[in-house]
């Protein structure tokens, strides 16, 4: 029997588990780090496709923008730099003002145009800051974050001052994620979750001993997650950062009610046996509804939010099993001390009582707040910048800003110009490049425009021995394969844009309407970012319709009841409804981190329906009652439901410790979900099982009976009763 294993080896079972906890700390920490922008981009997609066509001719065309911040051109300094970083492996060019001049020169561009055609692209606006563009090559793709710091390194031994140093471009703000998104960037705001989790658990058990027992054992729950997810080949991002909690509060919730469940056992002969019986089938029910919440998430076409979805899940299975296996030794080990017996909170009598004499008032109430608050869902919207994934203050922001207003943007559309198999001559192709480039300047929202005809003058010269020597010095130049790709079939004109991604969306959909000579086919981050924007929106109803679907199901296989599966729904809907309702009415945008919280917060949230809903069931079958059913479950469930969701609520708030705005926004959304989620169980659930159509004989109003009808004066009394024919009641049938 359980209590008699437990009471031989307690201590056994924990010191098994201290012994493997240092090799999976050793596993977890090898966890990789990956916050590449295209894992944040639809893959089935025809801006995706394009994208993979233009990175097939061209290559992915990333960069690193270097800004030296009053250093002119021709300072040797500047030359030295951009030498020093080429000879990285991560970089396969770094051009500089004084190559592309040269270049230029060498090509026959006149001097007169010379400053006009660099200004924005390595001379700044107001020649106050000078521009690198250090091009990475297969290798620095590969390994931006290294890139990025060796790229640093050789500025540091070139003594340019930090206040000089001004880096942007997609690999600094890749490599930047990595380094805050990192387990041991997050171990401060992580370690501060588990204190404020101790003191509550202390408030809650009043024993320091068991609480920081229980606290160990979410920390192992959290570290054989992170073992796990390391072991199937999961990567770190700034979204996963958000598991450790996850995990934490799962354990907490699981061990909470373990805690309750066995205090009101303690006159069993056997109270870890009957504990572990009652507290199994609830626990089990509620992770099975949190997993699949979460899994919903897998219909998204967002790789690391697919990646949050099945490591969340493990994490749920995994802090079952910890709580649920670990919890009954440390109680036995912590002795009857801390788990004696406490009476009914007095504020939740009179909060039955409340709910059995007006339960058609509140639940009109509250459902009218939803259907209210439910008119602003249309109204939401989605939203998502990479640059807002950083802290506001963070000084790789503050340099994208400059580098952007200054000298040029590091973002591009890209277009592609398809000559076909046409023998047009060279010349002839750059003229009409050229022409394109033109329209394509002249856009708005278009900040500067770079091709192949750049390099070249504007009119070639009519001596043909004069063309021909400029053309053989162009095909020695390494430029050219840059622009030019398949044999000079495809030509391509780079467009740098700034704004939003929606506003940059807005340029790249001004662009497809150009009537231009040649065809030519617009690709880019931008369009693929508002392809992401709306995948997030699609992804955020179909992964809750998934959701609730499934958990639907759940609940009439387990409760055996359409009307009562049903009516567990509405208090776990409500709360998602109303939050998100009144966010489309305020105009508060979905992002990354946001557009998971309602799958994730309705499978939490049916927690604690399934412990008060299953308490109901057993009161039922005493009192034949749906009032006194309710207020009977509601007596007995609310304290632990209460505590559960507090902890829960305040460990998900702690999120906003991060550095990350989506995580930030993750951890506030959840912690209102959550708390929300506790008014629909405390109030709305109850008043809705209290109604006739729940099930049971409807009470009669007499002088006899004020318990169940009227909350008279002898209502705390008969209640007990009640409740303790119901304890009896649950145990036989558990």
């Amino acid at each position: 029997m359980l209590t008699s294993f437990y009471r031989l080896y307690p201590r056994h079972l924990l010191v098994a588990a201290l012994l493997v906890f240092p090799w999976m700390v050793v596993q977890s920490e090898q966890i990789p780090s990956n916050n590449n922008l295209e894992t944040w981009l639809p893959v089935d997609s025809e801006v995706r496709q394009a994208y993979s066509e233009f990175t097939e001719q061209f290559g992915a065309e990333e960069l690193i923008l270097i800004g030296l911040a009053d250093r002119p051109p021709q300072d040797p300094l500047v030359e030295a730099v951009a030498a020093r970083i080429e000879r990285l492996e991560g970089i396969r060019q770094c051009w500089s003002p004084a190559r592309l001049r040269q270049v230029m020169t060498d090509l026959g561009v006149p001097e007169a145009d010379l400053a006009e055609r660099l200004q924005g692209l390595t001379t700044g606006k107001d020649g106050k800051l000078t521009g690198l563009v250090a091009l990475l090559s297969k290798h620095g793709i590969k390994s931006r974050a290294e890139t990025v710091s060796e790229v640093r390194a050789e500025l540091a031994y070139c003594q340019v001052g930090e206040d000089e140093i001004l880096l942007s471009g997609a690999p600094v703000v890749i490599a930047e994620l990595d380094r805050l998104g990192s387990i041991k960037a997050n171990r401060v705001f992580f370690l501060s979750t588990f204190l404020v989790s101790a003191v509550l658990l202390f408030y809650v058990l009043r024993d320091w001993t068991l609480a920081g027992g229980i606290v160990a054992i979410t920390l192992w729950s959290v570290v054989a997650t992170n073992c796990i997810v390391q072991l199937l080949g999961g990567q770190m991002n700034f979204i996963l950062s958000a598991l450790p909690v996850m995990v934490l509060i799962f354990t907490l919730s699981v061990a909470v009610h373990f805690i309750h469940y066995y205090r009101s056992c303690l006159d069993d002969p056997h109270p870890i046996d009957a504990a572990v019986r009652r507290a199994f089938r609830p626990c089990f029910w509620a992770t099975l509804t949190t997993v699949i919440g979460l899994l919903s998430l897998m219909v998204s076409d967002i790789g690391p939010v697919r990646q949050f979805g099945w490591a969340a899940s493990v994490g749920a299975v995994v802090s079952m099993f910890s709580a649920l296996v670990f919890t009954p030794a440390l109680v036995v080990i912590s002795k009857a001390k801390s788990v004696e017996q406490k009476e009914t909170h007095p504020l939740l009598e009179r909060l039955s009582g409340i709910i059995v004499r007006h339960p058609y008032r509140m639940a009109a109430v509250s459902l009218c707040l939803l259907a209210l608050a439910g008119v602003g869902l249309p109204r939401l919207q989605s939203h998502i910048d990479p640059v807002e994934f950083l802290p506001r203050n963070s000084q790789v922001v503050s340099d994208l800003i400059r580098v952007e207003n200054e000298l040029a943007p590091a973002e591009s559309i890209e277009g592609i110009v398809d000559f076909g198999v046409t023998n047009l001559p060279f010349v002839e192709k750059l003229q009409r490049v050229r022409a394109i480039e033109l329209q394509v300047a002249a856009t708005d929202g278009v900040v500067q425009t770079i091709s192949l005809a750049t390099f070249f003058p504007e009119h070639m010269p009519a001596d043909p021995l004069e063309t021909m020597k400029i053309l053989g010095k162009a095909s020695s130049r390494q430029q050219e394969s840059d622009f030019v790709s398949a044999g000079q079939r495809f030509w391509r004109v780079s467009a740098r844009v700034s704004g939003t991604p929606s506003q940059k969306f807005e340029i790249f959909q001004r662009l497809q309407r150009l009537d231009t000579s040649a065809p030519i086919t617009f690709t880019g981050i931008a369009p693929l970012m508002v392809a992401a924007q709306r995948d997030i929106f699609d992804g955020f109803w179909e992964s809750f319709a998934t959701a609730f679907g499934i958990i639907t199901l759940v609940m009439l296989v387990s409760l055996r009841s359409i009307k009562l599966a049903l009516i567990a729904m509405i208090p776990n809907i409500a709360p998602i409804g109303i939050v998100f309702g009144l966010m489309g009415w305020f105009d508060i945008r979905v992002d990354i981190g946001m557009m998971m919280t309602a799958s994730i917060a309705l499978g939490i949230a049916v927690d604690g329906t399934f412990h008060l809903i299953m308490t109901y069931r057993a009161a039922l079958k005493t009192a034949n009652c749906p009032r006194t059913a309710a207020r009977i479950a509601l007596v007995r469930t609310g304290t632990p439901i209460f505590e559960a969701a507090i902890i829960a609520s305040v460990g998900m708030l702690v999120l906003t410790l991060s550095q990350f705005t989506p995580t930030i926004r993750f951890g506030t959304l959840m912690s209102t979900l959550l708390a929300t989620a506790l008014l629909g169980d405390l109030l709305l659930l109850p008043c809705l099982l209290a109604l006739p159509i729940s099930g049971g004989r409807r009470p009669v109003a007499t002088e006899s009976q004020p318990t169940a009808v009227d909350g008279g004066h002898q209502s705390r009394r008969t209640a007990a009763a009640a409740l303790k024919r119901s304890q009896r009641s649950s145990r036989r049938a558990a």
